[in-house]
This record gives structure tokens, sequence and C-alpha cells, in this order.
């Protein structure tokens, strides 16, 4: 194990630790990390909010321990302790479930069918072997089922290379192989435009996370980068002695680069880019064509997975609830959340409206979209919805044949629903 390095929280694997009160989860960190990261004691319940520890382990690369408070918890600061434990559980990538030596009854149970229902891989820890070993029938039913399984005794420092074997061994394949967000798109040699507008909202000395991964997968794929503000677009597509492959820009510039781009060059945007590597493009479209159902009075939930201090004219704040206001003819009611809050229950909403979510992992950002269709609640995300409001929809999914074919599909279900009802 390395020092930590500044990768950010969504190239990381994301391992959350599980377990009762006072199982050693806490230890554990402390051991894994080979620092005194969460505060240890006999107490049980230490642990009031999950604490994050990033580092870099071999061969793995990035990663984020996440330690959680005891999902055992009891009274009401524990049950407040409960549900900021179960957010981690939309963010896990890999859970270690850590017994107390041994020790394994219905709430372990729970915690496994819990893990399994949503597709998280499992270590199972028996922690404190040196008090007590797992019981022998125990161990036979986790190698009937396969589930891998190792011995600790964090608090004496053992057991340490064993869990990172473990780890190693269950990395789920598309941490491994994540989905492209732009190489595929082009191919080696082809020159992409990305139009980054400079204006009140762009970080001073740098540009923000969705520009920085385009430009490096360009990079990587041996394209042309060409970075280029909205304001000299037409300059750099006149100076081309070949036309780009392709042209992504910020979403708030999105009328004004498709005037400049000519029709025959695909066009699309870094947010819509984002919600096909993170998300669902599909459940994204049908979202955007849910805009059209609104009604003046409905309510909108806007999400943000970062938390910022909004400015004048946000994004996320002024200009797409305007610009859905303009397109309903009326006035809606907005709700915004930020980072990791999320309501319970989406029945009083009509539209969930999502930020790209370039910091988060795409297992985090699936979990809301599974919630959002068991709740029957359509989603879209900024970049989608900034174009179906502007008109630009079909030209921004052009690069997208599958979307493309998805928007079509569900137009004409639509038309052919409302001649019906007519």
């Amino acid at each position: 194990m390395s020092a930590p390095r500044q990768a950010p929280k969504s190239f990381r694997l994301h391992i959350g630790i599980f377990g009762r009160r006072n199982a050693g989860k806490s230890a554990l960190l402390n051991m894994l990390t080979r620092q005194e990261v969460s505060i240890v004691s006999d107490v049980p319940g230490t642990t009031t909010d999950p604490v994050e520890k990033p580092m870099e382990m071999l061969p793995l690369g990035p990663i984020l321990f996440i330690d959680t408070a005891g999902v055992d918890d009891a009274g009401i600061l524990g049950a407040a302790r409960v549900a900021r434990t179960r957010q981690v559980l939309d963010r896990t990538d890999v859970a270690l479930l850590v017994l107390d030596a041994g020790r394994w009854d219905a709430f372990e149970e729970e915690l496994l069918a819990v893990f399994r229902r949503r597709g998280i891989p499992v270590i199972v820890v028996c922690n404190k072997s040196d008090l007590a070993p797992p019981p022998s029938d125990l161990i036979a039913r986790l190698q009937s089922e396969r589930l891998p399984w190792v011995q600790t005794a964090a608090a004496m420092d053992q057991g340490r290379e064993d869990v990172r074997a473990a780890l190693v061994r269950c990395v789920p394949e598309e941490h491994i192989h994540p989905p492209p967000l732009i190489a595929d798109l082009v191919r080696p040699g082809d020159t992409a435009i990305l139009v980054i507008p400079i204006d009140k909202e762009a970080p001073k000395g740098r540009i923000i996370q969705p520009q920085v991964l385009a430009i490096r997968e360009l990079l990587d794929h041996g394209c042309l980068a060409l970075a280029v503000r909205d304001t000299e677009l037409k300059q750099a597509l006149d100076r081309l002695a070949v036309p780009p492959a392709l042209v992504v820009t910020d979403s708030q510039a999105f009328v004004r680069v498709a005037a400049d781009t000519p029709q025959a060059i695909p066009m699309t945007s870094f947010s819509i880019l984002l919600a096909r590597q993170k998300g669902d493009l599909t459940q994204f479209v049908e979202g955007a064509l849910a805009i059209d159902d609104l009604r003046p009075g409905d309510r909108v939930l806007v999400a943000e997975s970062c938390s910022h201090h909004p400015i004048a004219d946000d994004i996320g704040r002024e200009k797409i609830p305007r610009w859905l206001q303009e397109h309903v003819g009326g006035t809606l009611h907005f709700t915004t959340v930020q980072g990791h809050d999320f309501p319970e229950d989406l029945s009083p909403y009509k539209l969930l409206v999502h930020c790209g979510a370039c910091m988060w992992t795409r297992r985090e950002v699936l979990h809301r979209l599974l919630r959002c269709r068991a709740a029957g609640v359509p989603v879209c995300n900024y970049g989608m919805t900034i174009a179906y409001t502007l008109g630009l929809f079909e030209r921004a999914l052009r690069p997208f044949p599958e979307a493309e074919r998805a928007y079509r599909a569900a137009r004409l279900r639509r038309d052919a629903s409302v001649a019906t009802q007519t």
C-alpha cells in the first residue's frame, strides 16, 4: 500500500465496512490503512457517521474505504446512524461483513440478503479470531455457498494481507473495465472539438471534471482534442481542413453551439456523455419525454451530487427551472437536494432532474434510477433536460444510435396513446 493520490471518488473502488456494533469495524479500517482513521473503543456505537478513507491499494489502485455505524444501533440517534449507513449501500462496490468473534444470526443473515438483492459482492470477515475462531458450521456454510471469508484479529494487526487478497479476487468487472465516456464515438486520429465556455460558473484556473475526463480519454485513444470557448467555435471549424468527428459542448451553450456547428457534424454535450456512462441513457430519454406531461403546479425534484454554494443564475436552481417553466407555460414547484441526501418517498414528484454525477460511481447513479423506476417517477439529467426544453434533443442524441431509436419508438408510442385518447 502506498500513499493516497488525488484520484476523484468516481474512479475509486468503494469498499463498505458493515456489521453490528463493536464488531471491530473501525479497528479493521485502521489495520487496513495502517492509520488511526476511526476511533476504536469498547463502547458500542462509537462510530456515529460513515468515515471515509481514500488510499491506494495495489493492484486495485485507488480505493475508498467507508467505515459505517453499527446497523443494529438503537434509539432515536441510532436510527439516524442506521439511515446514514444505509446510504452507504447505494455506493458500495464491495462489502466487508465484519463478524464479532464468529457470531452469526438473523442480523447477519439480513445484511447478507441486502447485499445479494443489490448485487454487491461480499467478503465475510471473521474478526476477533484471537478470542474465538469462527464456528465450523459457519465455515462449512460459507464454503458451500462460495462466500469469500477471511479471519482477522484487527486489534492485533493480523489478517491484513488476507483481506487484501480477497478484495483483489472480488473486484467487479465493471470497475476494471468501466464504460467509455467518449472513446467509442471516435476513431484514432479523429478530431473532437470540446466547447468549454469560460463564464462565472467556470472554476478559476481549471476546468471541470467531465471536460478533464473527455480530454484524457481522447488522448488515450489517439485522438486530437481541440478545446475552444463557445465564442471561438465557428473560427475553429473554419480553420480545420477536415471536419471534426464530434463536437461536445457544455449544455448551457447548446443554442449557440448548435447554430455554429454544421448539421453534418455530430454534436452532443458533456452531461449527455455522463448520462450514458454513469446511468441508463434509455431511461433518461424516457424521462425527457415526460417533460411534456408536466403541468403548472407539479413538483420537480432536482438532485445535485456535489455540494456547492449556488451563484446567480445557477444551472440547477435557476436556469433549468426557468427553461422547464417556459416549456410548461406555468409555475412548477422545485425541491433541491445535494450530495447523498435523497427523499425516501418520491411519489410527490412528477420528474427528477439529476446532475451529471461526474464525481459519483456508476453504481450509485444506477441505484437512484432503480428507485425512480420502482416509484414510477421519470428521471432525466441536466444536459438532456436542457436539450429537450430548447428543442435540440434529437440532434444531441444523434451520436448515440441506440438512444435515438429508443427516442423515436417512445415518441411513436406516446403519439399513438394520445391519438387513442382523443
